[in-house]
């Protein structure tokens, strides 16, 4: 910028001038009879027309003391201490606006005064005192940073130094994860730590070790991913924190988490046995699910018979001992009608719950088996078909005997007889 600032006031520059150092006067001779682009202009010479053109510029242009080079020596030693001034007024400038820097969105700057914090800005333009007073360092606030155990760039890459570790029942397994994390204090990630990446890389492996350290070999391979997941992530904000890192961790990510491949075969046949033991377990409970609920059932079912049955028994028992009760009452009060009363209950049970009667027959002193039942079903068969309601039908294709003639008009009259004995009973 310097050289471009005497550019403009013309002055030329030339490190390679063969005349450096040499006499002013043999050089303004000797430029005096040459022509113009034989070679660069001598160094003294452009420093005196510079100092003649701040003089034009700044200098007294009427006190020439009647013109001539009077006074010379005094006039250039003006010209260089304004010359002097103007580059340092420049040189001072261009130092001011050193301080000028811009920051992006979803970023930060620490501001340092002789290394020591001074202050934070915002995003957009800022300014601070220029080096070596101030310096500003910008940290990304915004973008989620990852931190990679186990492996770098591909789960392929592994590392395993990072991957191994020991199980509480002293089994080897190779864990994968990524950390992923944001700063929330741009002061503590700069000035509190060095290798900050690193030290949540440590940080990281050294809570994932100690969580697993914790856990069983199966506890880690299958159910409980995501509770070691979980307990990382927890233990890892503890670490930074007590570091004061000025990180925020945001999620743990589990990549990859198998035995060592150099048992992973007896590993898989372990596996395929414990598959088709819980299969032969849920089977056996499916089984057991569907059997015992039936039993249960049936069980219940019985009991609730039994119960019904106890009680209907029990009730029958009461009810029967309570009527015997009356029918003592009752006889002590009218012993002939409450017997001719019990008689006749008795065969009306009776004849009522049989299908055969027993008549006994004046002519012949015969026993007749009839099926009265039978009988009245078919004469109410018969009614229906004739349609006639009086008298007995006899069925086509058969004849009534005399015999069952005669028996039913005994069965009628004996029936007229209980009924006005009875009668008589009640009314004595």
């Amino acid at each position: 910028m310097f050289v471009s600032i005497l550019k403009r006031f013309g002055v030329k520059l030339s490190l390679n001038d063969p005349r450096w150092g040499r006499n002013p006067e043999d050089d303004r001779k000797a430029q005096d009879g040459r022509r113009p682009g034989d070679g660069p202009p001598d160094l003294d010479q452009m420093w005196r027309d510079f100092n003649a053109r701040l003089n034009k510029m700044f200098g007294n242009r009427g006190n020439n003391n009647g013109g001539g080079d009077s006074g010379g020596p005094n006039r250039e030693m003006r010209g260089a201490g304004i010359g002097a001034g103007v580059i340092a007024i420049i040189v001072g400038f261009i130092w001011l606006a050193s301080g000028a820097f811009i920051v992006q969105e979803g970023r930060t700057a620490v501001v340092t005064t002789f290394g020591q914090l001074s202050h934070t800005t915002t995003p957009g333009f800022n300014w601070r005192w220029p080096y070596p007073i101030q310096a500003h360092e910008i940290v990304d606030v915004s973008t989620i940073r990852t931190a990679e155990i186990g492996y770098r760039g591909t789960a392929s890459n592994k590392q395993p130094l990072e991957s191994l570790m020991l199980t509480d029942d002293e089994n080897i397994v190779d864990i994968q994860f990524a950390v992923q994390y944001t700063l929330k204090d741009p002061v503590a990630w700069v000035f509190n730590n060095r290798d900050q990446d690193d030290t949540v890389r440590q940080a990281a492996e050294t809570a994932i070790r100690e969580v697993v350290g914790r856990s069983k070999m199966d506890f880690v391979l299958y159910e409980g991913r995501e509770k070691v997941a979980a307990d990382v992530q927890t233990l890892i904000q503890t670490i930074t924190d007590r570091y004061k890192l000025g990180a925020l961790i945001s999620n743990v990510t589990m990549q990859g988490v198998q035995p060592p491949e150099q048992v992973q075969s007896a590993f898989d046949d372990a596996v395929r046995a414990s598959q088709d033991r819980a299969r032969a377990r849920n089977e056996g409970e499916a089984y057991a699910n569907q059997v015992i609920p039936a039993a249960r059932g049936q069980a219940f079912r019985l009991q609730q018979d039994a119960e019904a049955y106890r009680s209907m028994v029990v009730e029958n028992a009461t009810g029967n001992a309570s009527r015997f009760d009356q029918v003592v009452a009752a006889y002590a009060k009218a012993p002939g009608v409450t017997r001719d009363r019990m008689y006749v209950d008795t065969m009306q049970q009776i004849f009522s719950s049989t299908t055969k009667v027993m008549i006994d027959s004046r002519a012949n002193n015969n026993m007749l088996y009839l099926p009265l039942d039978k009988l009245m079903q078919q004469v109410a068969a018969n009614d229906a078909q004739v349609g006639s309601k009086s008298g007995p039908v006899q069925v086509p294709g058969t004849a009534q005997p005399a015999e069952v003639t005669q028996a039913l008009e005994a069965v009628r009259q004996r029936d007229e007889r209980s009924r006005d004995s009875s009668r008589d009973r009640e009314t004595r």
